[in-house]
């Protein structure tokens, strides 16, 4: 009687227990996936409500970057490498060799001024008796030097007996040297204050070297000089009575047909356009073919401002 009533309870206790044993049992994969798909599929309509996307979208198949292409990028990096070290060193072996060069120039300065100091202390006598001077320039280069330039300053003479050499006399003539040099010497001063728009100082020493040098390749230069200085004063009177005096006694020096052309600007500022361009014609006849590049260049539109037929 007890055995079998045993079984009976055992019996209901089992059958009171497998509901919740039911309740507890985990789902399988196969029930978490499709629960997870069915959000995914109300997610996707809250976020796409006007359609699904792709099944591959925000997915690629490619990888990053295959093999090759890394090989590729890792060679270019060595290349880039390689082309740095070597800039680098081109770099320090040029600033090696500017090192050098700015020591040897720093030694041949040094070595120019001990020379330099020993030919002025009497040390020339070694070396010769003289420096040759500069031989003076011909016609031809005379003609092709810009307008009024200074002379380039004359070389010293150096002697073995340290002696300074004498000024120049009044006595001295043209092709002495001492008178050639003199005579640059005073038109450059001439020159100099005219540069520098001191008029009045630059007529007076370039009138008096045209008289203390007679004969002088420079004395055409100054008294060309003098006539523009009187141009730039504002006096084109006294201008085109300097520069026409100065082509009419001496036609062939070396600024002539420069005072033939700034005789017709000051021409023009008289109010004669006429005269000036007569003055424009004479230049062209007389000298055309030997005018200086520079008065070639001019000419045209000086010819324009005159109204010259």
């Amino acid at each position: 009687m007890r055995p079998s009533l045993f079984a009976c309870l055992a019996a209901l206790a089992a059958i009171g227990l497998a509901p919740a044993d039911a309740q507890r049992r985990q789902p399988t994969p196969e029930e978490r996936l499709e629960r997870l798909e069915k959000q995914v599929r109300q997610v996707q309509k809250q976020v796409f409500p006007k359609g699904q996307p792709a099944d591959t979208a925000g997915f690629t198949d490619e990888p990053a970057a295959t093999l090759l292409q890394a090989n590729q990028l890792s060679g270019r990096l060595d290349a880039i490498e390689q082309q740095m070290a070597e800039l680098i060193r081109s770099s320090e072996e040029n600033g090696n060799r500017l090192s050098t060069i700015e020591a040897e120039l720093a030694r041949l300065r040094a070595d120019q001024d001990r020379r330099l100091r020993a030919l002025e202390s009497g040390g020339a006598g070694s070396v010769g008796d003289t420096v040759a001077a500069s031989e003076e320039p011909t016609a031809d280069a005379a003609a092709s030097e810009p307008a009024d330039l200074p002379p380039p300053a004359p070389r010293p003479k150096v002697e073995s007996n340290r002696s300074k050499p004498a000024p120049a006399t009044a006595a001295a003539k043209p092709g002495d040297p001492s008178f050639e040099a003199a005579g640059e010497e005073a038109y450059d001063r001439g020159f100099q204050l005219w540069n520098s728009g001191r008029y009045d100082e630059a007529i007076t020493a370039l009138r008096a070297m045209a008289s203390s040098f007679p004969g002088h390749r420079r004395v055409s230069w100054a008294n060309n000089l003098v006539g523009r200085s009187l141009l730039d004063k504002g006096q084109p009177r006294a201008a085109a009575e300097a520069l026409l005096a100065n082509y009419r006694s001496n036609p062939k020096g070396e600024r002539a047909a420069d005072s033939l052309f700034y005789l017709g600007q000051a021409l023009v500022k008289l109010g004669q356009p006429s005269q000036a361009c007569k003055a424009y014609g004479e230049l062209e006849d007389v000298y055309g073919a030997t005018m200086r590049a520079q008065l070639k260049q001019l000419l045209p539109s000086a010819r324009i401002e005159a109204k010259c037929r």
